[in-house]
C-alpha cells in the first residue's frame, strides 16, 4: 500500500480540544454525560477527550469501553477466531447521555453494532456520536454530531488511525490498496 499523513500530532490534539469543547455546548454542560469508546482506538480518544474536558470545565467524566466483536453483522467475514478486547462501563447507562467514541466512521455498521451492545447494558437517555475521521461512504442512516475530519476517500482507500497508545505516536494516514500482479505461473496453475 502507498499512503499520505492527513492528520499530525498536533492536528489530532487540536481535534479532540475542539471535539471536547462541543460535547459539553451540545449537553449545556457535563451533568449527565459519559463518554465509551469503542475497542480499540475509540477507547484511548475517549480518554483524550475526557482529560481535555476536565481541563477545561474541572469535572472528570467518567468513561468506559466496549467491544462489539459479538454484535458485528460481519463476524464470520472478520475471523475464524475473532479477538475479544472486553467491555468496560463502570457506571450506569440508564437516563444519561452516552457519546460513543470511534476513530474512523465509515458504512456505519460498527456504531450499529455499538448502539446495539449499549441497549444491552441498559437505556441511555440519549445516543451521540464522536469520531476523529469521517471518510464517507454510509450503508446505513448514521451520522457523527461530532467530527474531527471529513475526509472524502474512494472505496479502494484506507483510512489509518495511529494513536500512543495503541501504536508508535499520532497520526492519520490515507493509504490505496494496491493489488499484487498475479505471476504468469500462477495464472497458468489456475487454468489446468
Amino acid at each position: 500500500m502507498t499512503g499520505r499523513r492527513i492528520m499530525t500530532a498536533d492536528e489530532i490534539r487540536r481535534a479532540v480540544a475542539r471535539i471536547s469543547h462541543e460535547i459539553v455546548e451540545k449537553q449545556a454542560g457535563t451533568a449527565g454525560l459519559v463518554l465509551v469508546g469503542i475497542q480499540r482506538r475509540g477507547v484511548p480518544l475517549a480518554r483524550r477527550l475526557a482529560d481535555a474536558i476536565e481541563e477545561h470545565e474541572g469535572v472528570r467524566l467518567p468513561v468506559g469501553a466496549l467491544d462489539i466483536t459479538f454484535y458485528r453483522d460481519d463476524l464470520s467475514l472478520v475471523a475464524a477466531q475473532p479477538i475479544v478486547k472486553g467491555t468496560e462501563l463502570p457506571f450506569d447507562l440508564n437516563g444519561v447521555t452516552v457519546v460513543l467514541v470511534d476513530d474512523v466512521l465509515y458504512t456505519g455498521r460498527t456504531i450499529r453494532a455499538a448502539m446495539d451492545a449499549l441497549v444491552d447494558f441498559g437505556r441511555p437517555q440519549a445516543i451521540r456520536l464522536a469520531v476523529l475521521v469521517d471518510r464517507g461512504h454510509r450503508e446505513l442512516p448514521i451520522r457523527a454530531d461530532h467530527v474531527g475530519k471529513n475526509v472524502p476517500t474512494s472505496r479502494e482507500e484506507v483510512v489509518r488511525v495511529h494513536l500512543a497508545e495503541v501504536d508508535e505516536g499520532d497520526d492519520v494516514e490515507i493509504e490505496r490498496r494496491t493489488e499484487a500482479p498475479l505471476a504468469v505461473s500462477s495464472i497458468a496453475g489456475a487454468l489446468r
